[in-house]
């Protein structure tokens, strides 16, 4: 039962003991319990974790260029692979401009503006900071994707992800680019910044495999503000593919509210399981590389049934295995009747990451 689930894929140099990998996620906690909480994970039974969110830029957070940040990810990669899988770097370099909030942070702790006001602010700072950002702070980027990603495999991660969204994501779209040189206007030139960063890394990590997640914004309805439109996925899939990419992490762009790209049950558009695997249907027609699901995944026979159907290679899971860790291995043993299912309340979730408290789940107060 559920045998393509629990077949390995190959993701050319590298294979992949099944097709269940847990998502990035920026889970918020110290390293000892992010530890404890990654390590389940792994044990679970998922074939691969991604780890979001490594900068290519030093920065005040732990990142591959200090000496201290190099250890922290050489544990995090340590603990995966103690317990049985494979570990990703998400490769990513922020589009935020943080001095165009710096204004606000004192009334958010007064209360006079909210988190989801300051966050409004520091996503309308975007388009401006983007296009005004200079060739030669850009070429300087660029060439930190490749320093960061030789970084990441001696530290012991086994594939890199490149984070379309982002600073990625907001150079491609023509919601937030309006630059009027070689990195803005055309569809060529708004993806230009992420085909050099893609080209570093395969210079940099010769053979390893390198996965790019396609950030899509929607139109009619409006979903997502950074990455490329349905329509453009036609001309930017062969593109990314041309620049180096081994496969596609395929979701809803972001920069609107969080719970479009993390949507409750009640979501007004994307309510279903697999809400975002329209899009991989668009990506499949250009690409014969292959290509991760996410959305709302949680039903083993669901999942299973888009494997069966290729309308995709593999899955990602976040909300379902901070809900349950256990849920590759109770599948495997037939014991779908034992699993916690997310429910999809983002109460701990999505909430606890809003709130600075770190990503949980409403089951961990019931276990």
């Amino acid at each position: 039962m559920y045998e393509i689930m629990q077949s390995p894929i190959d993701l050319g140099t590298l294979t992949l003991k099944n097709r269940i990998i847990f998502a990035p996620t920026s889970m918020g906690m110290e390293e000892e319990e992010y530890k404890k909480k990654i390590g389940n994970i792994a044990k679970g039974g998922v074939s691969m974790v991604i780890i979001g969110d490594v900068s290519v830029m030093p920065t005040r957070g732990m990142c591959l260029h200090t000496e201290e940040g190099f250890g922290y990810y050489e544990r995090i990669v340590d603990v995966i692979h103690k317990n049985g899988a494979k570990a990703c770097a998400q490769l990513y370099m922020s589009d935020s401009d943080i001095s165009a909030i710096m204004p606000y942070i004192s009334k958010v702790k007064t209360g006079e503006m909210t988190k989801d006001e300051l966050r409004k602010r520091l996503n309308d700072a975007v388009s401006p900071y983007i296009s005004s950002l200079p060739i030669e702070q850009i070429e300087r980027i660029i060439k930190a994707f490749g320093t960061t990603a030789k970084l990441a495999i001696t530290a012991g991660f086994d594939m890199i992800q490149i984070h379309g969204d982002r600073m990625c994501g907001s150079f491609s779209s023509t919601v937030f680019n309006k630059r009027n040189d070689r990195y803005g206007g055309t569809l060529s030139n708004r993806l230009r910044f992420a085909l050099e960063a893609i080209q570093e890394v395969r210079k940099a990590v010769k053979g390893i495999p390198i996965d790019y997640k396609l950030a899509v914004r929607m139109e009619e309805p409006h979903y997502g503000n950074a990455g490329i439109t349905v329509e453009e996925i036609k001309n930017a899939v062969p593109m990314l593919e041309d620049a180096g990419v081994t496969s596609f992490h395929v979701t809803l762009a972001n920069h609107s509210e969080l719970s479009d790209t993390i949507p409750p049950r009640n979501h007004p558009y994307f309510k279903e399981e697999g809400c975002f695997l329209t899009f991989c249907d668009e990506v499949r027609k250009y690409t014969k590389l292959p290509i991760c699901g996410v959305g709302a995944l949680s039903t083993p026979a669901f999942i299973e049934q888009q494997l069966e159907n290729h309308r995709v290679d593999f899955v990602a899971l976040c909300r379902q295995l901070i809900a349950d860790p256990e849920w590759v291995e109770k599948v495997k043993n037939g014991e779908e009747d034992t699993i916690h299912y997310c429910i999809r309340c983002n109460k701990k979730c999505l909430g606890g990451m809003k709130e600075h408290l770190g990503v949980h789940c409403i089951y961990e107060d019931k276990v």
